[in-house]
């Protein structure tokens, strides 16, 4: 089994304090290579695009990466850096939003949550960055939203999350519970699915796995599954040792019928597959549904004994459409000519399309809006569409998510998903469940924020 792929990562992009762009910095990087007689002719073009935008657009327009490049979240939150970088590489070769060209200040919170919020003041007070792309877990997106809301900054957030939050400050492209945990539990339930009849909820132990059981739990028991029947286990970040756990899910499954339902976070979910595995259980005694596992983490497993466990997303590499074959091409291309691990190895999975469709959406937003003010850029948001790699979706008119399809995927020997069901159409977003709070709704445009409903 290979080595997570976070820690190698993180060692590679150390301190990546500015990239891409036509910054200051690679303008004398670029005169330094000159120097050494490489390329004249090619900077001296560079350098004459570089005067014109400046002259045609003003002063390059500042945005904030703020994702983990080092600790636990590193194996996941790595890629999202790469894809939103490739991102405004592509808008600044294309000539960049108004005219103007995107400069990326990059910063690593390392998987501490305090950090989180330290880093995400720095980038609105002292950088003045215009939108932040960042985030992960729902712990570091709640330690960020106090800097958010009372500097009115923007977070583009690109991750699945639990609900029960409406902020005007943040963006959601990942999924709420709608659009992911509770039709990935139908599923299981429906005859398509195995007709699946006991659940054991398992997760990291902080808000988001913790609240989304809560809604599956009361979604389950709603649905006429016995108390007896949910059981419900806690581990903590970076936990490695599942011998126990995974021997208490063996005797809860040796009677047929049951399911794990995984929301365990970051590297803890190597070892666990690993034991899993090596207990003797498999896809067809009792399958894996995991909401935080995709073709990234897979890239560090050993995934021949993955094979038919499932995850459900809202996109997988290997959606057949042709801009996906585009993004990912494109996506390898990238990680290869900037040497990143891995190199033309690389993935794409759905937090990284949802993070490369969130500058793109912004990008729109700011276009339309005619300016970087966040007040304006929000209302430039709702209802904007974007063809993404995996398809065409949809900001929603008034709570600030995005409508989007559900794919339930199985594992497949490369370590790739097969989908083996898909929704009809976009799935609107519902941050509050229709299970833990019926009477609750979100929208900034009807009302301010949450409200009742009648």
């Amino acid at each position: 089994m290979k080595a997570p792929q976070g820690s190698e990562n993180a060692k590679e992009t150390e301190v990546p304090t500015e990239a891409a762009g036509s910054s200051r910095r690679e303008f004398l990087g670029q005169s330094g290579r000159v120097a050494a007689g490489v390329g004249v002719a090619a900077l001296l073009g560079n350098l004459g695009n570089y005067v014109l935008s400046y002259a045609a657009g003003g002063p390059p327009i500042k945005i904030g990466v703020l994702h983990s490049l080092s600790g636990t979240m590193a194996i996941s939150e790595v890629s999202l850096r790469d894809v939103v970088l490739m991102a405004v590489e592509e808008i600044n070769k294309a000539g960049g939003v108004m005219g103007r060209q995107v400069e990326a200040k990059v910063v690593d919170p390392a998987s501490n949550w305090d950090l989180f919020a330290e880093k995400a003041k720095q980038l609105l007070l002292e950088d003045k960055v215009s939108v932040v792309f960042g985030c992960w877990t729902s712990v570091s997106r709640k330690s960020v939203l106090p800097v958010f809301e009372k500097n009115n900054g923007l977070l583009f957030y690109p991750v699945q999350y639990e609900g029960e939050e409406c902020s005007r400050n943040v963006f959601y492209t990942g999924a709420a519970v709608n659009q992911q945990a509770a039709p990935a539990v139908e599923y299981l339930m429906s005859p398509e699915g195995g007709s699946y009849k006991k659940f054991y909820l398992l997760g990291t132990d902080y808000v988001y796995p913790r609240t989304t059981n809560k809604i599956l739990r009361a979604m389950l028991l709603a649905k006429g599954v016995p108390a007896a029947n949910i059981a419900e286990e806690y581990t903590p970040f970076h936990h490695q040792d599942y011998q126990t756990i995974c021997g208490k899910i063996k005797k809860f499954a040796a009677g047929g019928g049951a399911s794990v339902i995984s929301t365990i976070n970051g590297d803890s979910n190597v070892p666990f597959y690993k034991e899993f595995g090596n207990q003797g259980l498999r896809a067809e005694d009792a399958p894996i549904m995991a909401f935080s596992v995709a073709e990234d983490e897979l890239r560090g497993m050993d995934t021949s004994a993955l094979v038919g466990h499932l995850a459900a997303w809202n996109y997988y590499q290997s959606v057949d459409t042709p801009q996906n074959k585009k993004f990912v091409a494109n996506f390898k291309a990238y990680c290869k000519r900037n040497n990143l691990p891995d190199g033309e190895n690389r993935v794409t999975d759905d937090p990284i399309e949802a993070a490369y469709f969130g500058v793109y959406v912004w990008k729109q937003a700011v276009e339309k809006a005619g300016a970087i003010e966040v007040d304006k850029v929000r209302a430039a948001v709702y209802n904007q569409k974007f063809l993404a790699p995996g398809g065409e979706i949809m900001m929603d008119c008034c709570n600030q998510h995005t409508h989007k399809p559900v794919l339930i995927g199985e594992i497949l020997k490369d370590g790739q998903f097969k989908v083996v069901h898909r929704s009809k159409g976009l799935v609107k977003p519902e941050p509050w469940s229709e299970y833990t709070n019926p009477e609750k709704g979100c929208d900034w445009i009807n009302h301010q924020g949450t409200y009742q409903k009648k």
